[in-house]
């Protein structure tokens, strides 16, 4: 029978290179304890000379070791046993029991290793070597070390291979599934096999079974396929994510020497040059974002609840699909996305092996020698997700059209077909640099027609041209300005609109990912700037004001939302980036002085009250992106916006002026955590008046401090330039608020965090750890 147990626990560490750690004689015992998953990049320090540069967020690269003990039974050598490694970046050494068993390059695959060979009852010794001193070896933060989890699998000599299920459902209907279950069994030659399949409704019923017989071939993988009919479905949608399972058991005669269980989703996802993306034969807008792995704080090690948080956020605002830019995410983020429901662009690569005059091309030059082993290990990892929509096989790999890039798109495409067929095919293209509109839009149509789907980054002002000559291809704008259309027409002040309405106005276009939903590190262009500040949230999960435009145009619930502006027009440098914005009234100084301000809206027109007085009623037609403009005298008190569909009032908003800060106030998205060592919760810090309104404007450090079974795994408080360490128990507010990020251990009972500072009472929060 099988088993998968983590390894996460109790695992040595050493930062450096030490030659010779692999030895099971090696003495490690002034190493470092500790748990992954774990990136040592973000425990710093960021040096403005770290090699990475900006790229790499300015922090440190190198070497780590691992070293970890597992205890083996007699029993678990019989079968088949071996390790599974999530993610590890990058340049990976694995050795067991001193036996090099084999090297990863690229940092962002799952591999495993067969443990047969080399494995005894006993004390065995797993070392793990981490190499990421090479850098900049990719644009952004990726982080070093074994940062996702590892896994250790023990099942029967006869056995269903690692990623060996396949299901797919060639036939959905709201009548009758159809559910194809591919099965690669490992057996010895001349074994008499039965593979019985069950399928396990949402609920946990099984609904039926397909028993299968044979005898292994030759070459010891002998495959099954099943179809198992599944009448009156429940099909997998964005509002009812419903998961099926398939229990697979393995016999070899008569015994039972393999048995798991596979979740898959019935559903179909189709790109159409006509009517866009459909999703049960039902026409939906991609209303999605682009996603950095990094979790800020906490680097590239993220604990799950960290990413179903985000998550949770983006569903709030009506984000519905996420484009994991630009490589394949940890598991976790596709089950969470089933069973969340968003669509997923699933992508593979950024840049292949760079452009020269690119500054920051990938130097390891892994592409050409593995790009086949990893592509391949993605799509069997990830093929049963309903999440994936998509797969992408590369973003903005060099310019549209050219010999190079059309060759290389052409052959990945062409691998994705042959090994994984149940889905199409995308890679985001550059906007080209041709001098001229028809010579950019040729060079686009040209690579388009060699994939599935057209994934266009920038290119709203093409769209209509691009789908006039090539109207048989579907259409994904797979990255977008968060503001206006382009950054000319930002600066010239030309159509002030946003991405956004190419969107609707278009049936045949799928969607857009606007780029990004979340700050991430690195891809900086300046010290102490660790990261990218273009998303609808910072780095803590805190909600930019012009965030609510998108939240207005993704959803049909009634909003408005007032922002004040905090600077002029030069204050946009580009159009990844929103004038600063922000959403307090106060401005002590400016007594009398107007003040620009929005309200952004999906209402039909918008009143504004100022200390109880009407400024008027505007309607929000009227406005580019139905942002409502105001100028106000500033005088301390409160603004209302009301919004309005007709006469009815639908809507409201309401920010005042703090009165000074008095106490600090500590508020959890939740109290209490299982105690496995990897849950989390997530803490604001908020410095609040008399009245708990937040006071903006008396920004001080905040120390923390916990009791309890737990640790405090990061604090941040969003400003990617602010230079405290992301490890620690200090952090000072931005905007009156700060981040603490609280890890349970594996142990019950109850935490108390508490936080303070300077002129200003302090706050406690119990917590509680419990069983998983």
């Amino acid at each position: 029978m099988r088993t998968r147990d983590s390894l996460d626990f109790d695992w040595r560490f050493a930062l450096g290179d030490r030659p010779g750690a692999e030895a099971t004689d090696h003495d490690d015992g002034a190493w470092r304890d500790l748990s992954l998953p774990h990136d040592f990049s973000i425990e710093g320090p960021f040096t403005k000379d770290a090699p990475g540069g900006g790229s790499h967020g300015w922090a440190p690269g190198g070497i780590g070791w691992y070293r970890k003990r597992l205890t083996l039974a007699p029993r678990d050598l019989e079968g088949a046993i071996w390790v599974e490694f999530d993610g590890v970046y990058e340049k990976s050494d694995v050795w067991l029991n001193g036996h090099h068993l084999g090297r990863r390059h690229y940092g962002y695959s799952s591999f495993h290793y067969d443990l047969r060979a080399h494995a005894r009852a006993g004390e065995n010794l797993l070392a793990v070597r981490v190499d990421n001193s090479d850098l900049p070896n990719c644009r952004w933060y990726s982080g070093s070390g074994i940062y996702r989890h590892v896994w250790l699998v023990r099942t029967g000599a006869v056995h269903v291979e690692r990623s060996g299920t396949y299901v797919t459902t060639p036939l959905v209907s709201p009548e009758l599934a159809e559910v194809r279950v591919r099965t690669r069994v490992q057996a010895p030659r001349g074994i008499a096999l039965e593979l019985v399949t069950r399928i396990v409704d949402p609920g946990g019923g099984e609904l039926t079974t397909e028993t299968t017989r044979a005898n292994s071939s030759d070459d010891q993988r002998t495959t099954f396929v099943q179809t198992l009919r599944i009448p009156a479905p429940q099909l997998w949608s964005l509002d009812e994510p419903a998961l099926y399972s398939a229990l697979t058991t393995v016999r070899a005669g008569g015994t039972t020497t393999d048995e798991y269980s596979t979740p898959f989703g019935i559903r179909s996802a189709h790109f159409d040059a006509a009517r866009g993306f459909l999703l049960n034969g039902v026409g939906i807008k991609l209303k999605g974002v682009c996603l950095h792995h990094d979790g800020g704080a906490v680097g590239a090690a993220v604990p799950e609840r960290v990413l179903e948080r985000r998550l949770e956020l983006l569903k709030e605002f009506g984000c519905n699909a996420i484009r994991t830019a630009h490589n394949p995410p940890a598991p976790e983020l596709l089950d969470l996305c089933d069973r969340m429901g968003f669509l997923v662009i699933d992508e593979a690569f950024d840049k292949w092996e760079g452009q020269p005059d690119e500054a920051w091309w990938m130097k390891s030059k892994s592409f050409a020698s593995d790009w086949e082993d990893d592509l391949r290990a993605m799509l069997e990892r990830d093929a049963n997700h309903p999440s994936i929509v998509l797969y992408s096989v590369g973003n903005e790999t060099g310019e549209p059209g050219s010999e190079a890039v059309n060759r290389t798109i052409e052959r990945l495409v062409g691998f994705v077909h042959r090994e994984e067929p149940s889905r199409q095919v995308t890679c985001a293209l550059v906007l080209p640099r041709a001098a001229t509109f028809d010579e950019r839009v040729a060079q686009v149509v040209s690579s388009a027609r060699l994939m599935d789907v057209l994934g266009a980054n920038y290119q709203e002002p093409l769209y209509e041209a691009i789908h006039e000559q090539a109207p048989d291809i579907p259409l994904l704008g797979t990255e977008a300005f968060k503001y206006y259309r382009s950054s000319r027409e930002l600066r010239t002040g030309f159509d002030p609109q946003n991405p956004w309405y190419d969107v609707p106005k278009h049936p045949w276009v799928a969607g857009q990912f606007l780029w990004v939903g979340i700050d991430y590190l690195g891809e900086s262009n300046r010290w102490p700037l660790r990261g990218y500040p273009s998303g609808l949230f910072d780095t803590c999960g805190f909600a930019r004001p012009e965030a609510w435009f998108h939240r207005s145009v993704w959803r049909d619930e009634p909003l408005v939302k007032i922002a004040v502006f905090t600077a002029g027009p030069g204050d946009v440098a580009n159009a990844w980036y929103a004038p600063s914005l922000a959403a307090h009234w106060n401005f002590a100084g400016h007594e009398g002085k107007l003040l620009r301000l929005q309200t952004q809206t999906n209402c039909e027109s918008v009143e504004l009250v100022v200390n109880g007085v009407s400024h008027g009623v505007r309607r929000s037609a009227d406005f580019p992106n139905r942002a409502v403009v105001w100028f106000v005298p500033w005088t301390p008190g409160t603004l209302e916006a009301v919004g309005r569909n007709g006469a009815e009032i639908v809507a409201r908003d309401a920010i005042r002026t703090s009165g000074p800060a008095v106490r600090l106030e500590l508020v959890a998205d939740r109290l209490e955590l299982r105690a496995d060592g990897r849950d989390v919760s997530h803490v604001e810090v908020r410095v609040v008046d008399g009245a708990g309104v937040l006071v903006p404007d008396a920004d001080r450090s905040i120390e923390l401090e916990l009791e309890g079974p737990g640790a405090i795994l990061g604090v941040d408080n969003g400003d990617l330039e602010c230079e405290e360490p992301y490890r620690g128990k200090t952090r000072t507010t931005r905007g009156g608020r700060c981040l603490a990020i609280v890890q349970s251990k594996r142990k019950t009972g109850a935490l108390e965090l508490r936080a303070e500072g300077a002129g200003v009472a302090p706050a406690r929060l119990k917590l509680v750890t419990s069983r998983p």
